[in-house]
């Protein structure tokens, strides 16, 4: 378990969810005006200190608000937040789509991709064998993170280039299924402002594929995850009777 007291608990939530939201640096005072915590303005930027000298905000300037940090995130993610609820709706609708074009597993991938680039609104990217299939590159342009000519030129040259997305794949730790790798956590200056998520599927051929999306650091992780699980796991059900 985290460290953390309760009220630091919910106030890195609330600073992780306002940065999702705008995109912006936190101050005190849209935490004091946005927030249900409680306490005074003083205590709010004292406990924000605390969060930063351990290491979950950080100051991008001095007179800036705080965001979090890919420590920051992974706890939010692992102890915190609370994941969206897929609609039988949904479920159906992704379910259909993709064991129409079950007969070419290919196929399902592509249609799998697609789908889940619309669901997240933002880049996904998959990799089956030699094949790389990748959609809505267009989502991510509009936001602040890929203003930068630079990072965006960078994401866009990994589509072509297997060997780098295989390398920040491969940073991924421990045994569940789901992975998150934050830009700062790599060796990639350019993939700082971004992050991934992804998984593994079986492909019906003791191989494994994967899927995921790339976007910015802070992904709206309670919908993107649920939707990865999901599509995944359609994947590995259609893999493993091929």
């Amino acid at each position: 378990m985290s460290e953390l007291s309760d009220r630091q608990q919910q106030l890195l939530k609330a600073i992780i969810e306002a940065y999702v939201k705008n995109g912006e640096p936190v101050s005190s005072d849209l935490i004091e005006k946005g927030s249900s915590l409680g306490v005074s303005p003083a205590t709010i930027r004292n406990e924000m200190v605390n969060l930063t000298e351990k290491g979950f905000l950080k100051q991008p300037h001095v007179s800036a608000g705080r965001v979090p940090t890919a420590m920051g995130f992974r706890l939010y993610i692992n102890e915190i937040m609370k994941e969206k609820q897929l609609s039988v709706v949904d479920e159906v609708s992704i379910r259909q789509q993709m064991m129409d074009a079950r007969a070419q597993f290919n196929r399902m991938v592509h249609v799998a991709t697609k789908a889940l680039a619309k669901k997240c609104d933002t880049l996904a990217i998959a990799i089956n064998g030699d094949d790389i299939y990748y959609t809505g590159a267009a989502s991510i342009l509009d936001l602040p993170e890929f203003f930068d000519i630079d990072v965006t030129r960078f994401v866009l040259s990994m589509l072509d280039e297997q060997a780098i997305l295989e390398k920040v794949f491969s940073m991924a730790q421990g045994e569940q299924p789901l992975h998150i790798i934050f830009g700062e956590e790599t060796e990639y200056e350019h993939l700082i402002p971004t992050s991934f998520a992804f998984l593994n599927f079986e492909t019906g051929r003791k191989d494994l594929g994967i899927i995921g999306v790339i976007g910015p650091n802070r992904l709206n992780f309670p919908v993107v995850m649920p939707y990865l699980r999901y599509i995944g796991e359609v994947l590995t059900e259609a893999g493993q009777i091929r």
